[in-house]
């Protein structure tokens, strides 16, 4: 039996519920700030453009991280692969989960993740504001690729995109 409400006056779950039908892959955001590299975990990743290479992704104004991630000039989206769910879970917990894993800076000083299914070093070009969160737009001037499954997140758990 279908389900029929008003976001804006039901319950908050229900609309959150209702956004977590539709599946989404699995990212890691870095960037560098003052006090070392920063990492966060989010589903909010989208292309935008081709042509130019433009993609986003939207931080939640609430999270202490969101401050550096909205001043920073460069930034990378790493999308993971099924087989790094622990990364997806250490960066959801701890933005400097660094020390766990295989990383370097790359010419603009931000924190690159490696063994990611597909990685874009990109520099912000574009912020909105946006209710709760910030629409970070991004020029992609670099893109790193690899063969693999994608860490899939739908209906509030992790798991792989399996064909139909």
């Amino acid at each position: 039996m279908p389900h029929t409400f008003d976001p804006a006056e039901a319950d908050p779950r229900s609309f959150r519920d209702a956004l977590g039908r539709f599946a989404t892959g699995v990212t890691v955001i870095t960037c560098a700030t003052p006090e070392g590299p920063l990492g966060i975990t989010a589903n909010s990743f989208s292309s935008v453009s081709l042509d130019p290479p433009l993609v986003l992704w939207s931080p939640a104004k609430r999270s202490t991280r969101h401050p550096f991630y909205v001043q920073a000039e460069f930034f990378a989206i790493h999308v993971l692969g099924a087989e790094q769910v622990d990364l997806c879970f250490d960066f959801a917990r701890d933005g400097v989960a660094f020390g766990r894993y295989d990383w370097t800076y790359n010419q603009h000083g931000v924190p690159m993740l490696d063994g990611c299914l597909s990685r874009f070093e990109c520099r912000q070009v574009a912020i909105h504001d946006a209710g709760d969160h910030s629409v970070v737009i991004g020029q992609v001037s670099r893109v790193t690729t690899r063969d693999g499954h994608p860490l899939v997140f739908s209906a509030g758990d992790y798991g792989r995109f399996q064909k139909a």
